[in-house]
């Protein structure tokens, strides 16, 4: 089958006040890859990821999901249908986790309870957690956890994209490993699209079936793990790899 592109971002120029981010920023990603995007801070990382899931506006320029302008689509179903998992998680603290996985299945189908609660089981299973856990409060888990079942809940509505930034920064070493594998396993399971942001080029070479280099809000080089480490284009990416 050919590739079938699933997000692209066309001729994007963003900026905050006088400070542009982006200029004339253009990205394709297929349906069913592991994009990594990596650079300093400030680069424009977060900013690509808020594009695409309709958070933020480009000052100009397209973005397409599914082939369709998501200016032109409903954008509380556009978010509903795109997983979307942030460091430190963002679970609602006065739900339990049944409550947090099940958060926006029961906003789409609000009769359809044991269903719901069966994916939920399901989901629980799929990211390694216990279903004992699912009547606890996020306060009650560890950061490693957590991040688990802020996975769980952003897979909940079934996503064909799933947007992760930074989602294993705040989490300590052993645990960052374990989830690395963790979302390698629920990628190579459930046939999603993902696009996760990284500070740790280990992390992003290793995730990652493309890696996009970033650098003060242009594409510094986009290519396989193998690409970017046998053939680094520039010298800021030479400097990051040997990092």
């Amino acid at each position: 089958m050919e590739n079938q592109q699933i997000i692209k971002l066309e001729d994007i120029s963003k900026g905050y006040g006088n400070n542009l981010i982006l200029n004339d920023f253009n990205l394709s990603i297929n349906k069913g890859e592991f994009l990594t995007i990596i650079g300093s801070s400030g680069c424009g990382k977060t900013t690509v990821l808020k594009l695409i899931n309709g958070l933020l506006k480009p000052d100009r320029g397209r973005v397409y999901v599914n082939g369709e302008d998501i200016s032109k689509i409903n954008q509380i179903l556009l978010r509903r249908s795109i997983g979307y998992v942030i460091q430190g998680v963002g679970l609602f603290p006065h739900m339990n986790i049944r409550k947090n996985i099940s958060y926006v299945p029961n906003l789409i189908k609000k009769d359809d309870k044991s269903a719901i609660l069966s994916k939920v089981k399901n989901l629980m299973k799929i990211v390694g957690l216990t279903e004992e856990m699912l009547e606890r409060y996020p306060s009650e888990l560890s950061g490693g956890q957590r991040q688990r079942v802020g996975i769980a809940r952003a897979l909940a509505a079934s996503p064909d994209i799933l947007l992760m930034d930074e989602p294993f920064g705040a989490v300590d070493e052993i645990t960052r490993k374990l989830l690395q594998e963790e979302i390698l396993r629920i990628y190579n399971e459930l046939n999603v699209t993902i696009v996760f942001i990284t500070h740790d080029i280990k992390e992003a070479l290793k995730l990652g079936t493309r890696v996009l280099v970033m650098d003060k809000g242009r594409k510094i080089q986009v290519g396989t793990p193998t690409e970017i480490k046998e053939n680094p284009r520039t010298n800021f990416v030479k400097e990051l790899i040997g990092a």
